[in-house]
């Protein structure tokens, strides 16, 4: 069984876990998630790890698409773009900005406790996949504080994900911060007009 497969059935898109911690994230973000879409796209955001052979590089990038497609067939292109945009590196490679279900995505990861999340991403074959490549994002990267750059070289996973999770979550804080300064500058009848919420 591959490693994407793995990930979704036990590992840290665990189907069965994940989405509802998605879910959760986007409560604390955005207020309770009563649009049923939100709930379909915590759902389906990640369901194009399926049978991937890699997380991260480009072809686990592309996971995005199937999601996107799902839910814009379902929904529209605002909740494709929703979907798609929820992964940072796929925004950085189309030049779009990450949604809504982008910062409760890394939300989500930044709040699952290590007892939990470690087990899940050792036995998917993630943790070392994941390990390697934050390593080599490290250099020359500005964006990470002294103490989570310590932790993040560490070979104890539990520090590692610490490093990940204090530097994941300044991440989130600026981007909701971000957001929220951007829709009180919009016109109310934009922000009507725009349901899935672009950042």
């Amino acid at each position: 069984m591959n490693i994407g497969t793995k990930s979704l059935l036990a590992g840290a898109h665990c189907l069965l876990i994940h989405p509802f911690c998605v879910w959760r994230a986007w409560w604390c973000l955005f207020g309770v998630p009563w649009d049923p879409r939100i709930l379909c796209a915590c759902f389906l955001h990640d369901i194009g790890y399926f049978e991937r052979d890699e997380i991260e590089g480009p072809t686990g990038e592309e996971h995005v698409l199937l999601g996107a497609r799902i839910m814009g067939w379902l929904f529209g292109p605002e909740w494709a773009g929703e979907c798609s945009r929820h992964s940072r590196y796929w925004c950085k490679r189309t030049g779009l900005p990450v949604s809504r279900l982008g910062m409760a995505d890394k939300l989500a990861f930044a709040m699952t406790p290590g007892w939990l999340y470690i087990p899940m991403a050792r036995w998917s074959g993630e943790l070392a996949e994941y390990m390697r490549a934050s390593r080599e994002r490290l250099e020359g990267n500005q964006c990470f504080t002294e103490a989570e750059l310590r932790l993040l070289h560490s070979q104890d996973p539990r520090e590692w994900l610490a490093g990940l999770q204090s530097h994941t979550l300044r991440w989130v804080q600026q981007q909701h911060a971000d957001y929220l300064k951007l829709r009180s500058v919009r016109p109310a009848k934009l922000n009507q007009s725009s349901p899935a919420g672009l950042p």
